[in-house]
Order: C-alpha cells, then sequence, then structure tokens
C-alpha cells in the first residue's frame, strides 16, 4: 500500500514537473517570437524611414551611367511650397552637376504663382546654361504651363508639349474683397488709424480710393512688361507677332506651337530618348520631408484666412 502511494506521489510529481517545464518552455518560445516579430518591425520601419528620408534610392545606383536628368515643377510656385525657387534650384544645381548628365528636363505643371520666384528660377536656369553650355535644358509642359509656370519655361532651349497642354497666360493680376456693403449692413463702422496716407492700402474694410487703384494698376502693367520682356528673351525670333499673346489668354499646346510660344509635341520620355539620347532618366527633384509638409499644412491652417480676406497677387 506504502509502495502504491509513493509510486503515485512520484508520477504526479514527474507529471507536474513536466508540465512546469513545458510551460517554462512555451514562455521561452512566446519570448523568442515576440523578439523576432518586434525586430521585424522596427527593421521595416527603419527601410521606411530610410526610403521617405530619401537616403535609400535605386537612382543612387544609376546615377553611375549616363542619364537625362529631371526635375519636377507641380503646382503654384511660392516661397513656402514644394515649387519654391530653393527647391527647384537645388534640383536643377544638382542635375547640372552630375558628370553623367546629358541633358536635363524640367517638367512643368503648374498654374503659375509669385513673379519673384518665377524670376529667380528663370535666372538660375539661365546661369547654369551658361555655365554648362554642353548640357541642354529643356522644359517638357504637361497639363499646364500657364503665367510664372511659363515665366520658368522660357528659359529653356526648347519647350515641349502635350497638343491638349494650357500653355500661355502671360499676365498678372491683383484681387481682394470689398466688404463695405455687408459692413452698412450689419451695422459695423470700421475704424483705420495710420501714420502715412497710403498705409491702408486697398484695405479691404475701406471704400475704394481711386488713387490707391490706379498705383496698383500702374505696379501690375510694370510686371507685365517685365514678364513680356522675359518672354521676347527666352523665345526670340520663334514667337510670332500676334497682339492677344500677351493679353493672359491661354491657348492650347497645338495652338501655342503656332504661335511660337513653344516648339513642338513630347513628352519626358520621348524628349530623352529621341532629343537628348539618353533615354535612362534619373529624377533629382528636391522632396518635401514629412516636417515640412506637417509645417507647411499646420502653417496653411493659420494662413487661409489672412490670405482670403487680403490681397493675393501674382503671375496667374
Amino acid at each position: 500500500m506504502a509502495d502504491s502511494e509513493n509510486r503515485n506521489e512520484g508520477w504526479e510529481k514527474q507529471v507536474l514537473e513536466k508540465l512546469a517545464l513545458s510551460s517554462l518552455q512555451e514562455q521561452r518560445r512566446a519570448r523568442q517570437w515576440s523578439i523576432f516579430f518586434k525586430s521585424l518591425t522596427f527593421i521595416y520601419l527603419f527601410i521606411l524611414l530610410f526610403i521617405f528620408s530619401g537616403w535609400f534610392s535605386g537612382d543612387d545606383m544609376s546615377m553611375s551611367r549616363k542619364h537625362t536628368a529631371l526635375v519636377e515643377l507641380r503646382g503654384v510656385i511660392s516661397p513656402d511650397s514644394v515649387s519654391s525657387a530653393d527647391n527647384i534650384n537645388a534640383g536643377l544645381q544638382h542635375a547640372f552637376k552630375d558628370a553623367k548628365t546629358q541633358g536635363v528636363i524640367l517638367r512643368i505643371n503648374s498654374p503659375g504663382g509669385s513673379p519673384v520666384q518665377a524670376g529667380y528660377i528663370n535666372d538660375e536656369i539661365r546661369r547654369l546654361r551658361a555655365e554648362y553650355p554642353e548640357i541642354p535644358l529643356y522644359a517638357v509642359v504637361e497639363d499646364i504651363c500657364a503665367s510664372g509656370g511659363y515665366y520658368v519655361a522660357v528659359a529653356a532651349d526648347k519647350i515641349y508639349v502635350d497638343k491638349a497642354s494650357m500653355v500661355g497666360s502671360i499676365g498678372v493680376l491683383m484681387n481682394g474683397f470689398g466688404f463695405t456693403g455687408a459692413m452698412e449692413k450689419l451695422g459695423v463702422e470700421r475704424r483705420l488709424l495710420t501714420a502715412g496716407e497710403n498705409k491702408g492700402f486697398l484695405d479691404p474694410f475701406s471704400p475704394p480710393n481711386p488713387g490707391q487703384e490706379e498705383y496698383a494698376k500702374k505696379m501690375l502693367n510694370d510686371i507685365h512688361e517685365q514678364f513680356i520682356q522675359v518672354v521676347k528673351e527666352g523665345r526670340g525670333g520663334r514667337l510670332k507677332e500676334a497682339p492677344e499673346i500677351f493679353s493672359g489668354i491661354v491657348w492650347t499646346g497645338q495652338k501655342s506651337i503656332e504661335l511660337g510660344l513653344v516648339d513642338a509635341i513630347g513628352s519626358a520620355d520621348y524628349v530623352a530618348r529621341e532629343i537628348i539620347k539618353a533615354e535612362h532618366i534619373v529624377d533629382y527633384t528636391t522632396r518635401e520631408g514629412f516636417s515640412e509638409r506637417l509645417a507647411r499644412r499646420f502653417g496653411a491652417v493659420a494662413a487661409e484666412a489672412l490670405i482670403t480676406t487680403g490681397i493675393s497677387g501674382g503671375l496667374r
């Protein structure tokens, strides 16, 4: 009887030991798998960080052979946009300095923007073309190349478009709102104090001032004349004599060829393959980082109300 009880106790002890050992082994395996998956997730996130930071790119390897350099100009041209002069010029400088670059394509899809920013880009293109005369630069228009976008494009050796592209809008505008009628209906009185008779220039909450409006028109005409001169210098004898060219209207790509505003039909792939003779394209566009996008979007929310109630102007 005692021997039977001892055997039962021994068996129970062995079972408990095995269960305890099995539990420990299971916990150990669970920890190992947990560490493995955490490490895998960390490596994945680390690779994503490299990709989004622009440190890990297939273009780095492809730059070792002759290629066509590409810089994208997209959206409104302004100091705080991805198509600011700083960003576009940085991409162009990098492209021209690469010894393997056979030609540069500036691909444009922009309705215009700041005349100052567009002027900076135009000036830098001219400087780079003079410094690297053996490297051609071609502008390729996608959907639209209007106003400030066209101001930039005329610095190129040639401009290529699609037959349905929108090109032109060689003009300048300044716009705003007037709230005096609404204020009268609401019984709101404007109390504006200034030192300097024109300090409240075109204030949207004050009645129109004919003298200030006339002065604003003169400024717009001066900038328009600068724009016209840049276009004439860039296009030279290719530009047809037509009074409507500088009226601010836009044309299709096909019509803009007839007017001498652009040169021919062609995409970026076509220009790289048939004109530059370097089919492989490497993108030199300065990309906007996550922190810049976040800051810009946050700032845009705060600035939007001010912009919509003030005066905005530019090559649009």
